[in-house]
């Protein structure tokens, strides 16, 4: 059943860029498609298994795409396939076009952020996150990538690990305020995460990194394996991307019942406010520019 959409592509303006012309969330959805469309062709080529997650998700069964205002893309590889990754990354993307960040090529990158950021060449953005600002080179827009592994079923031992991370993190947030690049502390803050990830490799819990700690505590998105696994084609944007196993299950546990749209008759009902429909992640994007 087709989830049609009500809403015009000038509905979400974002910012304006160095020509003073007016930048739409649709304008940049069109962008990331492309960085998506050059992901899953490598994930493809080299049979590395990835999935949409977050709201990119949400986005696939409310929408058959993106949520309208949504302006990002986020995607996990399993852990176990990351740096078989990287390799195909290296090998395989279209480097005329595309480039990547993460810490394993670049130690200035922040290893609290998500694992790696692709991004677009002749592009140009700014995020609204002042607290991790880019350090590596070239600020293009991006999709954020990262790693999934399994996580302690019990949930004492889980917020154990992951408040470990928090104390360190607020370390690591100094040293970077100053422009410090503390590569030690990074080390540290990856092997509690990989070494949590290998204690936990036959639990029947599934999360993202907890490398990635900005999630309300208690609140985290974890999953039952097989509600995630193995990842499964759905249309996106008149494409087929990867996600969940079980989709419909894992956005009500992350967002809640009433995050799903419904139909009412011929209409469908979005249940998410107008008020709070708008960008959440860029003060500014620019996406033909000489910035890049």
């Amino acid at each position: 059943m087709s989830k049609e959409r009500v809403f015009d592509s000038t509905d979400y303006p974002l910012c304006k860029n160095s020509n003073g012309e007016v930048v739409y969330i649709k304008d940049l959805q069109n962008k990331l498609l492309i960085i998506m469309d050059e992901i899953h062709r490598v994930c493809v080529k080299n049979n590395i298994p990835y999935a949409l997650i977050a709201g990119s998700a949400l986005g696939i069964y409310n929408y058959e795409g993106f949520i309208p205002w949504d302006d990002d893309i986020d995607m996990c590889v399993p852990h176990d396939y990351f740096d078989k990754f990287i390799e195909a990354l290296e090998k395989d993307l279209d480097k005329e076009r595309f480039y990547f960040h993460c810490y394993e090529k670049d130690n200035r990158y922040n290893v609290l952020l998500p694992d790696m950021k692709i991004r677009m060449k002749g592009t140009y953005c700014l995020e609204k996150n002042v607290l991790l600002p880019n350090r590596c080179d070239g600020d293009g827009i991006f999709v954020d990538v990262i790693r999934y592994y399994n996580v302690s079923e019990n949930q004492e031992a889980d917020q154990k690990a992951r408040n470990e991370i928090r104390k360190l993190a607020l370390k690591l947030c100094a040293y970077d305020l100053v422009n410090v690049n503390q590569v030690e502390l990074k080390e540290q803050i990856r092997k509690i995460s990989f070494d949590y990830a290998y204690e936990n490799r036959n639990s029947n819990k599934v999360s993202q990194s907890i490398t990635f700690p900005w999630e309300i505590p208690g609140k985290e998105p974890i999953f039952d394996k097989e509600d995630v696994y193995p990842f499964k084609l759905y249309d996106f944007e008149g494409r087929k991307y990867y996600s969940y196993n079980n989709l419909k299950k894992i956005c009500v546990e992350w967002f809640g019942e009433n995050s799903l749209r419904v139909k009412q008759g011929d209409i469908w009902i979005d249940p998410y406010p107008k008020a709070k429909r708008h960008n959440k992640h860029y003060q500014k994007i620019d996406l033909q520019s000489e910035e890049a």
